[in-house]
């Protein structure tokens, strides 16, 4: 506990709090819609498909904007940027409990898209938070401040009974006052510490075009003119992806031709999405597998994804202490078994239970070792990285409840999707082994290195 202790210490601990409440709150807001989708649908027509296309959307949006907010960061101060994410994700908080009148399905869409920005403060967070820390604890710290995602369990807990009272539109409303504390954290107390370069007019256009493009692309999917049917969920991320691409500077696109960087992705897509996609898919799950009502399920998911959130400052330390590299490895062969466990046969309800703790469990230390690695391999670049890395994370969140319910509707079980994850975590598992001795040329910094200039009321 005291090396924690004086971990935390060695740094501004003022701008680490302030970054983990601006990824708290940002994360509420992203999943507003989740535990919601059921009441508007009793206010707004939707089909099932309309439904989870909805719930999409901020998903979606939080993945591909994580790569222009990434950008951005690295020619910007994140403490102006974060606060401009801030006031962008409270729009839908604002407006949706002071519309006089009900709101159309296409405006729920654009809103959700601003709700996404909320889950891409990953991108200004991270970097943000470990800037004012010396490289000996990026792991610990980034993991605190990545901690943050516990906000959706905040959702899980309390906008159902709030749309039950007082109507869904006001639970939105609820969320106002939690991004309303993380801004006047950021404002009184963060600090960004690290070097930039290049035009920040530029990187904030690109943020903009971004941002209007993913509404005139959900607009347009929900219109038919992007596909029909399964096929425009399953091709939204493309488009996206394609857009968030295409608004980078040359220089920062030469990062996607790095192999170390398609195995980065590869792994949070697994961890992270694993979380993400999972906690958004195993409400029904269990009321599938094992008969549970809405309520039960929705207390155990919340569980569950807490259990994943706090487990990922967990990751980071483990990671400082025996390097990323070794904790991915582990853990990447942890979650394989697992998901493969559940593909050979549905347990029962007990086991089942248990193999879903240790999903969590892993997917939160493995968010916490991959991020303790990214700020060591690609030093004075951990912005646009951290955007490009947590960018293929939510769209494995995206993916995998898309994948267990093709299994399900296919095939009439659930084992084909998991079958499905546990290869790639397997794969996963393999690609890493094989680049662990280049890895920990890099992995593990020496003790060295100077820590960055810190803020003078750093303390």
């Amino acid at each position: 506990m005291k090396d924690v202790t004086d971990s935390l210490k060695s740094g501004n601990w003022r701008a680490l709090v302030a970054c983990f409440l601006y990824f708290g709150s940002g994360f509420t807001a992203w999943v507003l819609f989740g535990p919601l989708a059921p009441f508007i649908a009793r206010t707004i027509k939707m089909t099932a498909a309309e439904q989870g296309f909805l719930v999409a959307v901020p998903v979606l949006s939080a993945a591909i904007l994580r790569v222009p907010l990434g950008n951005l960061y690295q020619s910007a101060d994140g403490r102006a940027i974060a606060l401009f994410g801030v006031g962008l994700c409270a729009i839908p908080t604002v407006v949706l409990p002071l519309m006089p009148f009900e709101p159309t399905y296409g405006a729920l869409l654009v809103l959700g898209v601003l709700l996404g920005v909320g889950g891409a403060s990953f991108s200004v967070a991270l970097p943000m938070a470990g800037s004012n820390y010396p490289p000996q604890v990026q792991g610990l710290v980034l993991g605190i401040a990545a901690a943050g995602n516990i906000g959706a369990v905040l959702d899980g807990f309390f906008l159902p009974p709030l749309a039950t009272h007082f109507g869904w539109r006001i639970a939105v409303g609820a969320a106002f006052p939690v991004l309303a504390v993380s801004a006047l954290a950021l404002y009184v107390w963060s600090s960004d510490a690290s070097p930039k370069s290049g035009s920040a007019a530029r990187a904030f256009a690109g943020l903009v075009l971004t941002l209007f493009g993913l509404i005139a692309i959900a607009l347009l999917f929900d219109a038919g003119f992007l596909g029909g049917g399964g096929a425009r969920v399953l091709l939204m991320p493309v488009f996206g992806v394609a857009l968030a691409v295409a608004v980078l500077p040359r220089q920062a696109r030469a990062v996607l031709i790095e192999r170390d960087a398609w195995v980065m992705m590869l792994v949070y897509g697994i961890t992270f999405g694993g979380f993400v996609g999972m906690s958004s898919y195993v409400s029904l799950l269990l009321m599938n597998l094992y008969q549970f009502s809405t309520i039960e399920a929705g207390f155990v998911m919340a569980l569950l994804a807490a259990t994943g959130a706090l487990a990922r400052p967990l990751g980071g330390l483990i990671a400082d202490k025996v390097s990323g590299v070794h904790a991915l490895l582990v853990l990447l062969a942890a979650i394989a078994v697992a998901d493969l466990a559940f593909a050979a046969a549905i347990p029962p309800v007990a086991a089942g239970i248990a193999l879903l703790t240790g999903l969590y469990l892993a997917f939160g230390l493995g968010n916490g070792a991959l991020f303790q690695l990214v700020p060591h391999r690609w030093r004075g670049r951990t912005g646009l990285m951290s955007g490009i890395v947590g960018a293929a994370g939510g769209i494995g969140g995206f993916y995998l409840p898309v994948a267990m319910g093709l299994a399900k509707q296919s095939t009439g079980s659930y084992q084909m999707g998991f079958a499905t994850f546990g290869s790639l975590a397997a794969f996963a598992f393999v690609a890493l082994l094989m680049l662990r001795k280049s890895w920990m040329a890099w992995a593990t910094p020496p003790e060295s290195i100077d820590r960055p200039a810190l803020v003078s009321n750093a303390g």
